[in-house]
């Protein structure tokens, strides 16, 4: 059984359609690609399902061995994961583009000073923003515990995952 901090959601699943065990995807990630036949994935009981059919203009996808609307139906509202390795083969990157999964836990940093510790990171409509714990030196000066910085070349100047920094600029402001 895969460890949990190994794994990564990348999709929920809705209800059936049709008979045939099709069930609606609701993507979770920025890689449709990875959803294709032969694909693994896994459930939060470690049962592992492998795609056998996706029709990525309705989302809709059937697992092997699912060939009936009862079957299916078990699986509606499962989240699917898959490992961080098999992301990083399946889902290619721009340049200047990183996964989530590897920006979480990146000190920020802005002016030589550590200002926090990248928590999570959330989605506001089109824009990522970095929701970060902020370091215990501010938190001490009666600054807030947490702070959103938008991941824009106005405030991130540069991302180094293999170092695990952030540096910014101006994202100290957000502390105010």
């Amino acid at each position: 059984m895969m460890k949990a901090d190994e794994l990564i959601e990348v999709c929920r699943l809705g209800r059936t359609v049709g008979l045939k065990g099709f069930i609606k995807l609701y993507n979770l990630s920025d890689f449709p690609e990875q959803f294709k036949p032969k694909a693994v994935f896994y459930l939060d009981n470690g049962e592992t399902v492998t795609i056998m059919q996706y029709d990525k203009d309705k989302n809709l996808v059937r697992f092997e061995g699912i060939n009936d609307k009862d079957t299916a139906s078990k699986f509606t509202n499962k989240i699917l994961k898959t490992t961080k390795a098999a992301t990083k083969t399946s889902c290619k990157l721009k340049s200047g583009e990183f996964f989530w999964f590897d920006i979480v836990g990146c000190e920020v940093v802005e002016d030589g000073i550590k200002i926090g510790v990248v928590d999570d990171i959330e989605r506001i409509g089109s824009q990522d923003y970095l929701h970060v714990k902020t370091d215990n030196n501010f938190i001490k000066k009666g600054l807030q515990e947490s702070f959103l910085i938008p991941y824009i070349d106005r405030f991130i100047l540069h991302t180094d995952t293999n170092a695990q920094k952030i540096i910014t600029q101006d994202a100290v402001h957000f502390l105010e």
